[in-house]
C-alpha cells in the first residue's frame, strides 16, 4: 500500500507514526530499482580500481610522508573496507610498490578507467534513485565526466590528512599526563581517537557522495544523517564478518589463493548495497515532502 503524501514539516512524524510502512516502501523501491544488481556492478568497478588507487595514492603522498607510516594508515583502514583481508590487499600493494617506475603509467590508466566506470554506475544508480529528481534537473555531461576525478584526488587529500592525524595520534599513544601526582598513559585514548577518526571520516565519505552525486541540491543534514545510518549499519555488519571469516569461514579452503578478492567484492558489494539503500530512504523521504 502506498504511503499518502504528506506537508514536509510533518514528514518525519508521519515516518515515525509508520515505520514499518515507510520501511516497506523503501525496500520495494529499492528492489525495482534492482539495487542488488546495481550494488554488484558498482562492486565490480571498485574492486578492479581499488589496488591500483592504493597503490598510486602510496606513491603520489609519499612525496610528503614516509612510505612506512602510509602503509600503517592504509593496513588500519582497509580493515573498514575489506576486513580481516587488509593484511593480503597490503602484501599485494608492497609487491607492486618494488616495481613502481615500470607499471606506473598501467596502473594510472587501469585506474582512471576502472575508477571512471564505477563512479558512472553510481551515477547511474543514483539517478534511478532520485528519479523525481531527474524528471526536473539535468546535469552537464562534461560536470559528470570530470567529478569521478575530483572525487578521486579529495579520496587522496583524505588519506593524507587521515595519515598526518593517525602520526600524531601515535606519537600521543608514547606519551602520558601527570594529574594529582598520577601518571595516566594515553594509549587507550589514542586508541579510541583511531576509531572515531575512521567512523567520522567513513561518514563524510559517504555523506559527500550524497551530496554530489544525486542531481540537484541535497539538504545537508539529510546527507550526513544517511551518511550516519549507512555507517553504522556497515560497522555493526563488519563486526559480524570479522567475527565469521576469523571463527567459522571457510573460504580459504573452498576458494583458495582467491580468497582476498572473493571476500574483498563481497563486502564491498555489501557497503555498495547500504550506500544505495541509504540513498533510497533519502529519495522516499523526499517524496513524502512533495
Amino acid at each position: 500500500m502506498k504511503l499518502p503524501v504528506v506537508p514536509a514539516s510533518k514528514a518525519a512524524l508521519h515516518i515515525l507514526a509508520h515505520p514499518f510502512g515507510f520501511a516497506l516502501q523503501v525496500l520495494r523501491a529499492f528492489n525495482a530499482n534492482q539495487g542488488m544488481m546495481l550494488a554488484g556492478a558498482i562492486a565490480y568497478y571498485a574492486l578492479l580500481s581499488m589496488v591500483p588507487l592504493l597503490i598510486l595514492s602510496v606513491i603520489a603522498l609519499s612525496h610528503w610522508v614516509d612510505q612506512s607510516e602510509l602503509l600503517m594508515a592504509l593496513a588500519r583502514y582497509l580493515e573498514w573496507l575489506v576486513p580481516s583481508q587488509s593484511k593480503a590487499v597490503l602484501g599485494d600493494i608492497n609487491i607492486f610498490l618494488d616495481n613502481r617506475v615500470t607499471i606506473g603509467a598501467v596502473l594510472l590508466l587501469t585506474m582512471l578507467f576502472f575508477s571512471s566506470l564505477a563512479f558512472s554506475i553510481l551515477e547511474k544508480a543514483m539517478g534511478h534513485i532520485f528519479l523525481h529528481r531527474e524528471l526536473t534537473k539535468k546535469r552537464h555531461k562534461l560536470v559528470s565526466v570530470i567529478m569521478p576525478y575530483c572525487f578521486v584526488l579529495a579520496l587522496g587529500v583524505a588519506l593524507l590528512l587521515l595519515t598526518v592525524a593517525t602520526t600524531g595520534l601515535q606519537a600521543l599513544a608514547k606519551e602520558s599526563i601527570s594529574l594529582l601526582g598520577y601518571d595516566l598513559s594515553l594509549v587507550g585514548v589514542s586508541g579510541l581517537f583511531f576509531y572515531l577518526m575512521g567512523f567520522a571520516a567513513e561518514t563524510l565519505i559517504v555523506a559527500s557522495i550524497y551530496l554530489t552525486l544525486p542531481v540537484g541540491r541535497m539538504p545537508v543534514l539529510h546527507a550526513i544523517i544517511g551518511g550516519l545510518a549507512a555507517s553504522s549499519v556497515w560497522e555493526i555488519i563488519r563486526h559480524l564478518l570479522v567475527w565469521y571469516f576469523t571463527t567459522l569461514s571457510k573460504t580459504s579452503v573452498v576458494y583458495g589463493s582467491l580468497t582476498t578478492a572473493v571476500v574483498a567484492l563481497f563486502c564491498m558489494e555489501i557497503v555498495a548495497a547500504l550506500l544505495l539503500l541509504g540513498a533510497q530512504v533519502i529519495a522516499e523521504y523526499e517524496r513524502l515532502e512533495i
